[in-house]
């Protein structure tokens, strides 16, 4: 939320919203004027649709969100036009074959002014003691990247695309190993 504010948008797609969470906490802030929610699964969607009360807004609420289904890997005229896009612990469910599809279609296509993407540490798990050792967060994650994967992966991103990128963590810092979660704050 506060990479969002600080970016200063106005309009802002979450990309991936699942239950809707970061919808609400976007709907709550009167400078964001709409809201896009994406999300490739429909049980989601519907769940989000729950979450948010989307029956019950008021139409002032009701016109500044969208709900729609659809892949982040497929160019999306709806996703055009947004200051920020959030992809929030959402690439790790890609398939790692699809990261160039999804590079395509938002950071080529949609080209949001800022994307916000958050992701885990792969290199904090070890401090989860319920987590087998090489096992991932999600049972649907695909991968998890290290601090320096997400960096390499971000830098070569921004550079093909007209992006700077500024990287940090989220949660408590390890010494060694960092945060658990990390994000990348793409501008243009």
């Amino acid at each position: 939320m506060s990479a969002v504010k600080e970016s200063g948008a106005r309009r802002v797609a979450d990309l991936g919203c699942g239950s809707g969470k970061l919808v609400g906490r976007l709907l709550s802030d009167t400078d964001i004027e709409r809201v896009l929610a994406v999300d490739v699964s429909y049980r989601a969607m519907e769940g989000a649709r729950r979450h948010l009360h989307v029956e019950t807004m008021t139409p002032r609420q009701r016109e500044r969100v969208e709900l729609v289904q659809g892949a982040l890997t497929y160019r999306d005229r709806r996703l055009v036009g947004f200051d920020a896009a959030t992809v929030v612990e959402v690439v790790e469910h890609l398939d790692p074959p699809r990261l160039g599809a999804f590079e395509r279609s938002v950071f080529g296509y949609a080209q949001p002014r800022t994307v916000v993407l958050t992701t885990p540490n792969a290199e904090y798990n070890v401090r989860f003691a319920n987590l087998p050792r090489g096992s991932f967060r999600h049972r649907d994650h695909r991968f998890e990247w290290t601090r320096a994967e997400l960096a390499s992966w971000a830098r070569e991103v921004a550079a093909r695309n007209g992006y700077e990128v500024t990287l940090s963590g989220i949660g408590p810092e390890d010494e060694e190993l960092g945060q658990p979660t990390q994000m990348a704050v793409f501008s243009r």
